[in-house]
């Protein structure tokens, strides 16, 4: 599978210092090799929003701010394989499907609040896509990743003017990387320069995160985020949400089936390019992945791969529309690629919109 396959969206930071002797070195060399590893996983992002406008450019899918987020100096962006833009679309058209679930319940003229909390979330377009819509006055949307990246994705939205008339206005947050606005729609928006690993043993979380609520429907959205950290690290972060929030659902999008043939050859080439994934061993399987989030708590939860939302969740007219976009050959590597990525989804509490009745038949 080859690396623009792999829309990997959280950067993480080193840590540590090193001492004296043979333990500073083993240290240092430890701490250079997390440096690296972290600095890798910060480039993937790009391959992430190379892929968005590339499924957008050749017509799967519509998003106005996907350009915004690809730099054009080396020339037009690269065109993705066919299977590499299904994948894509089908992927950000069943998050669209759970997030839409989550804001859709309320049908009184005067909605409640819905908040949101993306792990991971790199140069995302999604809040641009919700917050110039009508209903964006009662969304709260928080985005977390490397503070590079939030600076990054600032200077987009101050460079650009359709985007800085969604977002209007940019406020600094106290900490120094982190930012906040108040879109023209209405509505809250921050982005939080943090590494998701300072949220393990915090007490206060409306304190870490700036703005959180824990009074409000919320749902937390991880795409290839937490399968980065260690499955105790991953924990943590999950329960540092849901012992504070009770009406929570969570969407997690990452690989599955790494002990396979062809799962074996997608952890090499990942780790070629020194990426690792602690997860996937932890989570192989839908079963797994399904497991995890009951025991965070979660009263219902279910999975289902990419290959199985595209079979059953996609209308027929929609596939003749992608179908005849640019054609598929090769229907034995996109079979195979998309039944090793999956979405788990599930909710607690009360709340949570159509999440408990969003499903796909078998």
């Amino acid at each position: 599978m080859s690396a623009p396959s792999i829309p990997n969206l959280l950067s993480l930071r080193g840590g540590g210092s090193g001492g004296r002797g043979g333990r500073g070195r083993r240290q240092d060399r430890a701490s250079s090799a997390k440096a690296s590893h972290d600095t890798t996983i910060q480039g993937t992002d790009t391959d992430a929003a190379v892929s968005r406008l590339s499924a957008v450019d050749a017509g799967y899918l519509r998003d106005p701010y996907a350009r915004y987020f690809v730099s054009s100096a080396d020339g037009p962006p690269p065109r993705r394989f066919p299977i590499i833009n299904r994948g894509t679309y089908t992927r950000i058209t069943a998050l669209d499907v759970l997030i839409e679930s989550f804001l859709s319940v309320d049908k009184t003229p005067e909605p409640r609040w819905r908040q949101i909390v993306s792990l991971g979330a790199g140069t995302d377009t999604r809040p641009f896509r919700l917050f110039s819509r009508p209903h964006g006055g009662r969304i709260i949307y928080h985005e977390l990743d490397f503070a590079v990246t939030c600076a990054r994705k600032r200077r987009v939205v101050e460079g650009a003017p359709s985007l800085a008339g969604i977002l209007a206005g940019v406020n600094p947050l106290p900490d120094g990387t982190s930012w906040s606005s108040r879109p023209a729609s209405g509505g809250e928006y921050y982005c939080h320069g943090i590494d998701l690993r300072d949220l393990v043993g915090a007490q206060d979380p409306t304190q870490a995160i700036p703005g959180l609520r824990t009074d409000v429907p919320t749902l937390l959205i991880s795409e290839c985020c937490l399968c980065y950290l260690t499955p105790s690290e991953s924990s943590s972060i999950i329960e540092h949400f849901t012992s504070q929030i009770s009406n929570l659902g969570l969407v997690v999008y990452e690989p599955i089936r790494p002990d396979d043939a062809f799962g074996r050859v997608m952890v090499s080439n990942l780790a070629a390019r020194n990426v690792h994934m602690p997860t996937l061993e932890s989570y192989p399987n839908n079963e797994a992945q399904v497991s995890r989030l009951r025991q965070a708590g979660f009263e219902s939860a279910r999975c289902k791969t990419i290959k199985d939302i595209w079979s059953t969740w996609i209308m027929p007219r929609e596939k003749e529309r992608v179908d005849a976009l640019e054609g598929l050959d090769e229907v034995e590597e996109w079979e195979l690629l998309a039944s090793h990525y999956a979405i788990v989804w599930g909710f607690r509490g009360s709340g949570l919109g159509l999440l408990d009745e969003v499903d796909m038949p078998s």
